[in-house]
């Protein structure tokens, strides 16, 4: 009987932990940052609500980019130092821009009335910032950090097009935990960002094959191009039924939570074609996870880590949505 190669299974199993991370914070922080990119749409009660809606979370959900970048340190150091290397700025950026939120959330409540318009500002700023930096991150990762007007622009575009994702998430996170005035405003903002939204990722779409040789071919050849179709057009349909959820009088009571998990549905496909359009590599073209990926023995050691710590951050996670589930409740900082 052949024993198991962990020197090829250990790389493997980190990299889908540190996607599944990844993953979990895109889902968990975005519908934050949208909330945050809308701030300055409300009225001042309705951003105390909003505020309160993502008070017991917004936090904690940032565990999850602690724990993938962790684990990119770690497990795999070689493209650890390549992605910081060419992303050295934008994440120096999407660092104060969280940082920014952080301070904003807690002095917005305590500061003077005259100073309060700042620190919602602040927030609002944070959140864009922070938001805007990870869309470029992802645009120059895809690409594998390449050089040319072409990938620049492939990047800025990327850089628009998911904060714009991060509101219609974060909109409809409103229309599943708000109630009234409020909820209905949410639903018409969670309307107006789908268009540009559904367009961006489109554009997007056609986009990344022609900046990409590795992505079209993987994509657009027999027979991966109709084993493939699932995924696009699951998406189509999580996006349409989004609309015609945000259109039914039924948003604001039995269905308020579709539209919510139908763009996280949007989510976990658009990660599951970009871990396809990856595979093998850590670094696009450049660097297999083999390559990059500790030692054996350092990998198992970590493992052992990550079975504590891991199921620690699931089951807080689940616990504090499960305690915090349901219609908010006014904020306090009592």
């Amino acid at each position: 009987m052949n024993s198991i190669d962990w020197g090829y299974v250990l790389p493997i199993a980190f990299m889908g932990l540190m996607g599944l991370a990844m993953l979990a914070y895109v889902v968990l922080d975005g519908y934050d940052l949208g909330v945050g990119l809308l701030l300055h749409r409300a009225t001042p009660a309705q951003r105390d609500t909003m505020i309160a809606s993502i008070g017991p979370f917004w936090d904690a959900n940032e565990t999850w980019l602690v724990l993938g970048v962790g684990i990119l340190l770690i497990a795999f150091p070689k493209a650890h130092g390549m992605v910081l290397q060419a992303l050295y700025l934008p994440v120096a950026l999407m660092l104060m821009g969280l940082i920014l939120r952080g301070v904003a959330f807690d002095f917005r409540v305590k500061a003077q009335d005259r100073w309060q318009p700042l620190w919602n500002w602040a927030f609002w700023a944070g959140s864009g910032i922070a938001a805007s930096a990870q869309g470029w991150m992802l645009g120059r990762y895809i690409t594998g950090f390449a050089s040319g007007w072409e990938y620049t622009a492939f990047a800025g575009a990327i850089a628009v097009l998911l904060p714009a994702a991060y509101v219609l998430l974060g909109a409809c996170w409103l229309v599943m935990k708000t109630e009234g005035d409020l909820q209905k405003l949410a639903v018409r903002w969670a309307q107006l960002a789908w268009a540009p939204v559904v367009l961006g990722m489109a554009l997007i779409s056609l986009a990344t094959p022609w900046v990409s040789e590795t992505v079209r071919d993987r994509w657009f050849t027999m027979p991966a191009l109709i084993a493939l179709a699932p995924i696009p057009l699951a998406t189509l349909g999580a996006l349409l039924g989004v609309r015609a959820t945000l259109r039914s009088p039924l948003v604001l009571g039995r269905l308020c939570a579709v539209p919510f998990f139908a763009v996280v549905a949007v989510f976990v496909l658009g990660a599951f074609g970009l871990a396809y359009s990856l595979w093998p590599f850590v670094v696009m073209d450049r660097l297999t996870l083999w390559q990059a990926a500790s030692a054996p023995e350092a990998l198992a050691v970590i493992a052992v880590g990550c079975a504590i710590t891991v199921p620690t951050i699931v089951g807080y996670t689940i616990f504090s949505y499960r305690v915090f589930g349901g219609k908010v409740r006014p904020l306090s900082y009592a």
